[in-house]
């Protein structure tokens, strides 16, 4: 019974063993993973981005108070330096002295003097405080995004390794289905805009699969940024950023042109019409932009319209 109980142990280790996922399968899982650190990656880099505008446009809102500041100190040091020479009742004999049908003229005017200056003082300590701490806030945040991509591409460069020795043992396998589909397909006549987009992208079949690429070669949010920038649309490089900046439609309502989102928004590509769409993604040894089935081995997140 025990020597019985452990051949079939024996039997199902080799079973697990023999079970074990094929390349294509590894190839796929790798490349799906790419795909998610691809996505946050743009995502990051956009964060980044802005991040960075902000900082440059705080630092040059500053020279103007600055300038305000310069302003009010040069007033004040004449004030003061006259109030000095004069004796402390100088000035303001120096004021009320003449015909005193005009005194309120004369103690409107110092007291607008003393505004402007105390203004000008406020002013700039008020901006000074509230830029310190925006810049504080900023670096920090500069900072933790620079890390944050560092560690995405650090990710990216893992994986894609991984990929690169997957793709050269399932090249060396021979064919398979998940290789190139062959010679390019024309793009269907469709009028306005989503015409524009889906000839844009009809035109870069055969264009190789690239991280973070926006042309010749392309990511999947890339090429869909790309496609509806020469529609006339902004897009930003990164799918859930899309998911946000697109109205949301169902199946039913899906039209060529619309976006389609998949694998929790860690892809996305252009419908095209027949249950198709056009994407850049890596199909097995290919790994170039081409048309496929709609459903492409990954869940299908949702639909989106741009508008």
């Amino acid at each position: 019974m025990v020597a019985a109980a452990a051949f079939a142990i024996t039997l199902t280790g080799a079973h697990a063993a023999s079970a074990a996922p094929s390349t294509a399968t590894q190839l796929d899982q790798q490349q799906r993973a790419l795909e998610k650190v691809v996505e946050s990656y743009d995502a990051a880099n956009i964060s980044l981005t802005k991040t960075k505008s902000d900082l440059q446009k705080l630092k040059a809102s500053i020279g103007p108070a600055k300038a305000a500041l310069d302003h009010a100190s040069s007033q004040i040091g004449t004030i003061a330096s006259t109030a000095y020479q004069q004796g402390r009742i100088g000035p303001m004999s120096a004021l009320l002295s003449g015909d005193s049908s005009d005194l309120i003229d004369k103690l409107g005017y110092l007291d607008q003097i003393q505004q402007a200056n105390q203004h000008d003082i406020d002013t700039y300590t008020q901006t000074t405080q509230t830029f310190t701490q925006r810049q504080a806030e900023l670096n920090s945040t500069q900072a933790k995004l620079t890390a944050q991509v560092s560690n995405l591409a650090a990710q990216k460069a893992s994986i894609q390794a991984k990929i690169d020795s997957l793709k050269a043992k399932s090249k060396a396998a021979g064919p398979s289905s998940e290789t190139s589909s062959g010679p390019k397909q024309a793009a269907p006549h469709l009028a306005g805009s989503a015409g524009k987009a889906v000839d844009y992208a009809y035109a870069q079949q055969g264009h190789a699969y690239q991280i973070d690429g926006t042309g010749p070669e392309f990511d999947c949010s890339g090429l869909t940024m790309m496609a509806w920038k020469a529609a006339g649309y902004s897009l930003p490089h990164n799918a859930a950023a899309q998911w946000s900046a697109v109205a949301h439609i169902s199946r039913s309502e899906l039209a060529a042109g619309d976006l389609v989102f998949y694998d929790n928004l860690g892809h996305v590509g252009i419908y095209v019409g027949g249950n198709q769409i056009i994407d850049a993604a890596h199909p097995g040894s290919g790994g170039e932009v081409e048309v496929r089935s709609i459903n492409r081995g990954m869940p299908i997140y949702g639909y989106g319209r741009v508008t």
